[in-house]
C-alpha cells in the first residue's frame, strides 16, 4: 500500500509538473478582431497549441489591447509581453526605418526578394531586434503603401504642391515622402488620426494602405491613390526570455508554425491587396485612383532623390547605403 500512495504520489506531481510547464504567451497585433491578420493569427496560435501538444498556448489581443505597437515592442524587450506580430518601432531604434524605406520596393518580386527569406532588410531587422533582446520568428508582407483622402484629389499622379494636408506617423521617412509627394505632413499619433480626418484638421493619410484604410479609416476616406508610397511588412517576434523557457522541442515546432504562417501569406499578401481595393470601391464607393507606369516612376525618382538622403542621414548613411547597395545587386 504505501508503495502504491507513493507511486500514485509521484504521477500527481508528475501531472502538475506538466501543468505548471505550459507556457501562456500574449499576442499582440494593430487592427481590429476579425480583420485578416486576426484570422490568421488564431490559426496560428491552434497550429501551435497542436504542434506543441498544449505546451505553448498564444492568445491574441487585437487592436493594441495591450498598448501601442512602440509601447509593446519596449515590454517584449524587457519579457513583459511574450509576442507580437506588428510593424517595427523606429522608437525603439531608428535603424528600424530601413523596413518602411519609401519606394525601396517596386513590385511584389522584388519585395519578396528584399523582405522575405533571405532577404537583405528581413536579415538586418533581425540583426536589430536581436540587439533588443527579441527573436524574429517571420516576416508578415502586408501591403504595397498608398494615400487615402477624405476629399478630391488634386494631380495625384504629379508629385508637386497640392495644398493637401495629411496626417503622417511621427517617423521621419513617411513625413519627408508626404512633402516629396507634395502634400503637407502632419504627424499624428495613429489613435488621434480617424477623428483628426473627421474633424478636418487633416483631409487624409498617408503611412497606411487598402487594407489598413479600410479597416480603421473606411468612413472617411472617399479618394484612394495606390501610389506604392512604401512596402508594409510586419514581423511576428517573440521576447528572448519567452523563447529560453521551451524545451528544444516546442521552440522547433514555434519555429515550424511560423515559417508555415509566413509562408502562406507571400502567396496570398498580393491578392489580398488587390481584393481589398476592390473593397473600397465597391463597398465604400470610394475613387481608387489608377496612376500609370510613368507616374509612379516619377513620384519614385522624386522621391529617392529627395528623401533618401535625409533618411540616410537619420540611421547613418555608411550603414544605411551598404544595405541599399546590396538591394539593388
Amino acid at each position: 500500500m504505501k508503495h502504491l500512495l507513493i507511486g500514485t504520489a509521484t504521477a500527481a506531481l508528475m501531472a502538475l509538473g506538466s501543468i505548471a510547464s505550459a507556457a501562456d504567451f500574449k499576442m499582440s497585433h494593430v487592427r481590429p478582431q476579425d480583420a485578416t491578420i486576426d484570422v490568421e493569427l488564431r490559426a496560428f496560435s491552434a497550429k501551435v497549441a497542436e504542434a506543441t501538444g498544449g505546451d505553448v498556448n498564444i492568445n491574441i489581443f487585437p487592436a493594441s489591447a495591450l498598448g501601442d505597437y512602440t509601447t509593446v515592442q519596449e515590454r517584449i524587450s524587457v519579457g513583459a509581453i511574450e509576442m507580437a506580430t506588428q510593424p517595427a518601432a523606429t522608437g525603439a531604434d531608428r535603424q528600424m526605418q530601413i523596413s518602411s524605406f519609401p519606394f525601396l520596393a517596386s513590385n511584389w518580386a522584388e519585395a519578396r526578394k528584399i523582405y522575405g527569406p533571405g532577404g537583405v532588410v528581413r536579415e538586418v531587422m533581425a540583426g536589430l531586434y536581436a540587439k533588443q533582446d527579441i527573436t524574429m520568428l517571420a516576416a508578415y508582407p502586408v501591403y504595397f503603401g498608398g494615400i487615402s483622402l477624405n476629399t478630391d484629389p488634386v494631380h495625384p499622379g504629379d508629385p508637386s504642391p497640392n495644398g493637401i494636408k495629411v496626417r503622417v506617423p511621427g517617423i521621419k521617412s513617411f513625413q519627408l515622402t508626404g512633402e516629396a509627394l507634395g502634400y503637407i505632413p502632419s504627424p499624428i499619433p495613429f489613435s488621434e488620426a480617424f477623428t483628426a480626418i473627421q474633424t478636418g484638421v487633416v483631409d487624409g493619410v498617408i503611412g497606411s494602405g487598402a487594407e489598413g484604410y479600410y479597416a480603421s479609416f473606411r468612413d472617411v476616406t472617399k479618394t484612394y491613390i495606390p501610389a506604392n508610397t512604401h512596402f508594409e511588412v510586419w514581423y511576428m517576434i517573440i521576447s528572448n526570455e519567452a523563447m529560453a523557457g521551451l524545451d528544444a522541442d516546442d521552440q522547433a515546432a514555434l519555429k515550424a508554425a511560423a515559417e508555415e504562417f509566413e509562408a502562406t501569406r507571400w502567396t496570398v499578401a498580393e491578392a489580398d491587396q488587390g481584393k481589398n481595393e476592390q473593397k473600397l470601391a465597391d463597398e465604400l464607393g470610394t475613387n481608387v485612383v489608377q496612376l500609370s507606369d510613368a507616374e509612379l516612376s516619377a513620384m519614385a525618382a522624386k522621391v529617392r532623390a529627395d528623401v533618401w538622403p535625409q533618411v540616410l542621414e537619420d540611421v547613418g548613411v555608411e550603414w544605411g547605403q551598404a544595405i541599399l547597395d546590396k538591394v539593388a545587386e
